[in-house]
């Protein structure tokens, strides 16, 4: 292959990815699936790209959507072939959500996970959870189930204003 063409396969992948930056999580719209961090990869093939994605978690009934608009966005946006890939290996957790992404779920009203908290540590001892709106830390979960089940509904006890925190997974 001449370099030239390899500038040109390696162009398309990072024109793949900023495409990719545009394709809405259908439950928080706010983020794209490259804030979620599901995309695992972008290959260049001969005829189009290959994209692989990992589910939040098993039984999300948003995968299949979330699946079905990266290849229609990248088909409308004139690839050729989208292959998509599911990956389940490793399995995707909440620390794959990028820093731009835990900032647009704090502006858009809802707390990003807590970082260096396990599942076992939220339902034990249990670190203060800040509030979107205020930042207090003076909070409490409401109901362990929101409006999606990647999240918990709280409340703050400073300002008394109900929010959702992405939960740890």
């Amino acid at each position: 292959m001449t370099a030239q063409r390899e500038a040109d396969k390696k162009h398309s992948v990072q024109q793949v990815w900023e495409w990719l930056e545009a394709v809405p999580d259908p439950e928080i719209p706010v983020l794209s699936v490259v804030d979620l961090g599901i995309v695992r990869r972008v290959t260049a093939l001969s005829d189009g790209v290959e994209v692989e994605v990992a589910p939040t978690y098993s039984g999300c009934p948003a995968t299949e959507v979330i699946e079905k608009s990266i290849v229609d966005s990248l088909l409308d946006r004139g690839v050729g072939n989208v292959v998509l890939k599911r990956v389940l290996s490793p399995p995707w957790t909440t620390a794959w959500i990028t820093d731009g992404g835990r900032e647009k779920l704090r502006a858009y009203g809802i707390a990003p996970p807590a970082d260096d908290v396990s599942k076992r540590a939220m339902l034990g001892s249990m670190k203060p959870i800040a509030c979107p709106r205020c930042g207090a830390t003076t909070t409490s979960l409401v109901s362990e189930f929101g409006s999606t089940p990647c999240k918990a509904s709280y409340k703050c006890d400073d300002c008394l204003e109900p929010f959702e925190y992405f939960k740890c997974i």
